[in-house]
């Protein structure tokens, strides 16, 4: 098994505004998810600009993400290593072997490229390249997203020499001369949606505020019906633009006046944002981030503890502790908790908004730029 490991390297000192990163290269490890870092890159490129001369390399295997980072014009190099399950499979037995082999090739990728700094957004694949990382040497630095740590990151914890989080109760659970409270890098053009734009992609206008339901890139089966069932009295005071995820769509409701519906948005997304008032989400790490980064009052529907470890409830029984979020979980959403969670919500909108508006980690990217620098010093 192979899986993405990219690679930021570059040969003088980094110039941020007045801060001067003297970092000869930065890796950067994905995990799972292609997105995290591609992320992280965008923002790197908008705070450094053209001040400084960068090569980008992502070692991975052959599927999907290969075609991806490629087509960014970055290096692309294998890293082996194997999934980390909590359950019987019999691949249990095999891929701590290729956990192993990942651990020499990311060695030898690491002294190849000289990195000063090694920074990891989690996944399996950031464990034997973090371990190396310690073998060489050279500090690293990991990123946990949701409130209670991974897997993967427990294990690469004991060999970081900082561990970036969300949440104010994830630094009680980490080592005090570790934890640092970072937030999530936000895709920057998420917070520059043209709000006119969205009502207009959408067919919508002015006269009604209106509600963003995200069901996740697969949707939710419960959220959707629950959305579905109660439209005829939203569409009385709000329009809906539901993203209900792959093959959810409902094709009676086409054409309803108020709501339009689609699988997945991608370039619109940053003005639908702008045009909601108030959003319905699953409770990812990132998402909530983003929200709460968008200041946008919120209803919070987290992934059940029957298909998940539990990370999405903890996540957002923290936001709404914080003032940011209203939730249901799913097992009692149906349609008066749901139509009676968006009348409080709405009506007490300015209270979410001020309170996401005091949040204390909105330059995430710059506090990990400042960590990177600390590192690089030591």
């Amino acid at each position: 098994m192979f899986s993405g490991v990219p690679v930021v390297a570059q040969q003088k000192g980094i110039q941020l505004g007045t801060m001067r990163l003297r970092v000869r290269s930065l890796a950067l490890l994905s995990g799972l998810r292609i997105r995290h870092c591609r992320e992280l890159w965008c923002r790197l490129q908008t705070r450094l600009g053209s001040r400084v001369a960068v090569a980008l390399a992502w070692a991975g295997g052959d599927g999907m993400e290969r075609k991806l980072i490629e087509d960014l014009g970055i290096p692309y190099y294998g890293i082996s290593s194997g999934k980390l399950r909590r359950y019987f499979d019999p691949k249990n037995f095999s891929d701590p072997f290729r956990v192993v082999k990942g651990y020499f090739e990311a060695k030898k990728l690491l002294k190849k490229l000289k990195p000063n700094v090694v920074f990891s957004k989690g996944g399996f694949v950031s464990v034997p390249v973090v371990l190396a990382a310690k073998a060489c040497k050279v500090p690293a630095l990991i990123h946990e997203s949701d409130m209670t740590p991974g897997l993967a990151n427990k294990l690469c914890i004991p060999s970081a020499a900082k561990v970036c989080c969300n949440f104010p109760e994830t630094v009680k659970c980490l080592p005090e001369n570790k934890a640092v409270l970072t937030g999530t890098p936000i895709r920057q053009e998420l917070l520059s949606g043209d709000a006119r734009e969205g009502l207009k992609f959408c067919g919508f206008n002015a006269a009604k505020p209106v509600i963003l339901v995200i069901g996740g890139s697969l949707g939710s089966v419960a959220v959707n019906h629950a959305v579905r069932s109660i439209l005829p009295e939203l569409l009385k005071d709000f329009q809906v633009i539901h993203l209900c995820g792959k093959d959810k769509l409902d094709a009676s409701l086409n054409g309803t006046e108020g709501y339009v519906q689609f699988e997945y948005i991608k370039d619109e997304l940053p003005d639908l944002f702008a045009a909601a008032d108030l959003i319905i989400s699953r409770a990812g790490a990132n998402a909530i981030c983003e929200i709460s980064a968008l200041a946008k009052p919120n209803i919070l529907i987290p992934l059940s503890a029957n298909a998940s470890r539990g990370d999405q409830i903890l996540n957002a029984r923290s936001f709404e502790r914080q003032g940011y979020s209203k939730v249901l979980e799913e097992e009692s959403v149906n349609a008066q908790t749901l139509q009676s969670a968006i009348r409080e919500v709405y009506e007490n909108r300015q209270t979410y908004i001020n309170a996401m508006k005091k949040s204390s980690h909105t330059d995430s990217i710059g506090r990990i730029l400042s960590l990177i620098q600390e590192c690089e010093r030591k």
